[in-house]
């Protein structure tokens, strides 16, 4: 079952498809479920967080993931307009996370997704502060 937050979500121009796709995509994310996480990730990924770098390739995103997810308690996705079309959209969310102390911290992201005709996701790119989760 999910945990998605989609009582705000204001527009989705995502066919059904599509969104249920991407919701799932998020319940994995959430879940910090790398395994299933995985599924939805073309080998030629990219991955990119505000200004850092892009790491590349399927295995090091994982390996990055593994590390990030472990660093706080919980997340949970606050949908709130979803703009594009279905290889290639926006996202924009309200992040709960949880922190490992056992507060809570809400921040505001944006995320654009291209994927490939597969329906696996080759790029991935989150503009997002997370520095209050690890204040």
């Amino acid at each position: 079952m999910s945990a998605l937050i989609t009582a705000n979500l204001r527009i989705n121009q995502l066919s059904g498809e599509a969104a249920a796709w991407y919701f799932r995509y998020l319940d994995a994310i959430d879940a910090r479920d790398v395994d299933a996480y995985a599924a939805f990730l073309a080998e030629d990924v990219t991955m990119q967080f505000n200004n850092d770098p892009a790491i590349a390739g399927k295995e090091t995103v994982l390996a990055m993931l593994r590390g990030y997810w472990r660093s706080y308690a919980g997340l949970t996705h606050e949908l709130l307009n979803i703009y594009g079309r279905d290889d290639a959209f926006v996202l924009e969310a309200l992040n709960h996370y949880s922190r490992h102390d056992g507060k809570s911290v809400a921040t505001r992201a944006v995320a654009f997704t291209d994927r490939n005709a597969a329906g696996l996701a080759t790029s991935v790119r989150i503009y997002a502060d997370a520095s209050p989760v690890f204040a």
